[in-house]
């Protein structure tokens, strides 16, 4: 049996050996339980083992699969899916992920969008309460006028 390793390195990432697969798998932005649940199925690992105690031949088909055929999974687990730039349904891990998002939000702050608008202006965007909370600066409380 191989030598058990404590740092297993995936997507540009270093995960936790002592975790079990699935757990391990989350550490990557990007992937969440239910992917990573369906990354294992496909690839046939176990996913009760810990990421330590895989092979080398399965860490290695691992890695291959998530850098490089994430997209055969349904299009429906995929986090990009027709992507606004490419037309395609693709799956953004890591560093990705945030500079997607940032340039999503640039694109709703160009073309002047209300959410855009609330973006740039660092106000609450989804529709949330905004007269008590999300409040900034050094005031807090009631102003009152001198006497």
């Amino acid at each position: 049996m191989s030598e058990f390793k404590h740092i297993v390195r995936i997507a540009d990432t270093d995960l936790d050996g002592n975790k079990k697969v699935i757990h391990a798998l989350t550490g990557i932005k990007g992937i969440g339980l239910r992917l990573a649940h369906a990354i294992t199925n496909h690839l046939g690992i176990n996913s009760k083992l810990k990421l330590g105690e895989l092979s080398d031949e399965e860490i290695e088909m691992l890695k291959k699969f998530i850098e490089e055929s994430i997209e055969d999974l349904p299009s429906w687990m995929l986090n990009r899916r027709k992507d606004p730039y490419s037309g395609k349904n693709l799956h953004l891990l890591s560093k990705d992920v945030e500079f997607a998002r940032m340039l999503d939000i640039e694109r709703l702050i160009k073309i002047r969008a209300y959410r855009g608008v609330r973006h740039a202006r660092g106000y609450k965007v989804r529709g949330q309460r905004t007269r008590s909370t999300g409040r900034k600066g050094a005031t807090v409380g009631v102003i009152r006028k001198k006497k």
